[in-house]
């Protein structure tokens, strides 16, 4: 396999903590316990808020939508059995400080980027549910 990216993690020795991340960046501790650092499924949900936060800003920047402050708030339905993956995502998008009159570019950004730019939402399973709730702009 020719690898676009590579994550190394190492265990800490301690519980179900390791610590690590890409190769040559930034490191971080991934606790399946959440004590000391965010658990997988933590990061599974700041991915995708992540992902499509940067694409917002990027698509408004573009689009020469002035904006003061973008806050993005991710919340995670998992399932009770396992595989205990997300079955259903809320999204919300916070977006102070735009101009009056334009909510559709900033709801056009956000449908960019749930429908067409943000890889990490496409890397999840197909039958996720996913809600999306603008404020502001």
């Amino acid at each position: 396999m020719k690898a676009d990216k590579e994550v190394r993690l190492s265990w800490t020795g301690s519980g179900p903590v390791f610590d690590g991340g890409p190769a040559g960046g930034p490191q971080l501790v991934v606790d399946g316990d959440s004590a000391t650092g965010p658990s997988p499924m933590d990061l599974v949900l700041t991915a995708v808020a992540a992902c499509m936060a940067i694409d917002v800003k990027v698509i408004l920047e573009k689009g020469r939508v002035p904006f003061g402050a973008l806050e993005v708030t991710a919340r995670g339905e998992r399932r009770e059995r396992p595989p205990r993956h997300y079955s259903a995502l809320q999204l919300v998008f916070n977006v102070a400080g735009a101009p009056p009159g334009t909510r559709p570019r900033v709801e056009r950004a956000v449908e960019l980027s749930r429908e067409k730019y943000c890889s990490v939402l496409f890397s999840l399973r197909r039958d996720l549910e996913l809600d999306i709730v603008i404020e502001g702009g």
